[in-house]
């Protein structure tokens, strides 16, 4: 592994700066960023986010951030994690909008729908498990019973079964977490995820 630096890709979408410091503490230096020249250079990239699917789309592509991302993830082929509203961007698009997202991944974003309204709030908010599907470097050495901080009302459904990390029941069973080759996302915060997010964190660092 040549370089630590991470490059944390600035679209408008909010919470950079817990996403540096998490780095930061395990011993990672980050830039935060919206320049192309500076993405680039980029070794490994983190495309976070909140908020709705349109906006993110539309901030990408006013900020002429989506030729050089296609660049770096689909013919450089590096290491992109895609976090929240970052990960459902990887996907061709999204019932919460209109603009079709990046397309790295087959599949969309759906809104959650319960059979029991009651027992379960939308958005889907707070600490919740994860089950791992497949073998992933990202959860080399990972704490037993992990479990992640989550806020989001709608979810990617990947058309490829292979593409899918981790599930996580919400209800029912949905897809918290992808990885195809170098592209990876997580649904949930790992930012706010204490240990279980560090350690997720410093594992995209070390083994990719």
């Amino acid at each position: 592994m040549h370089d630590k630096m991470i490059t944390i890709v600035d679209y408008k979408t909010g919470n950079l700066g817990s996403i540096r410091n998490i780095l930061k503490k395990i011993g990672a230096d980050s830039v935060i960023t919206s320049d192309r020249n500076v993405i680039a250079e980029a070794s490994k990239i983190i495309l976070p986010g909140v908020g709705a699917f349109d906006t993110g789309m539309r901030n990408l592509n006013e900020l002429g951030l989506v030729s050089v991302l296609n660049q770096k993830a689909l013919v450089e082929k590096i290491p992109v994690l895609g976090i929240c509203l970052g990960m459902q961007l990887l996907s061709e698009g999204s019932e919460e909008g209109l603009l079709p997202g990046l397309g790295w991944l087959k599949g969309k974003n759906v809104r959650f729908r319960f059979m029991n309204t009651t027992d379960h709030k939308i958005p889907h908010m707070g600490w919740n498990f994860i089950t791992v599907k497949k073998e992933s470097k990202l959860f080399t050495d990972m704490y037993p019973d992990p479990r992640f901080y989550f806020v989001h009302s709608y979810y990617f459904m990947p058309e490829e079964s292979g593409d899918v990390l981790t599930t996580t029941l919400y209800e029912s069973e949905f897809t918290s977490s992808v990885e195809k080759g170098n592209i990876l996302g997580m649904q949930f915060h790992p930012e706010k995820s204490h240990k279980f997010g560090m350690k997720l964190l410093k594992n995209f660092v070390d083994n990719y």
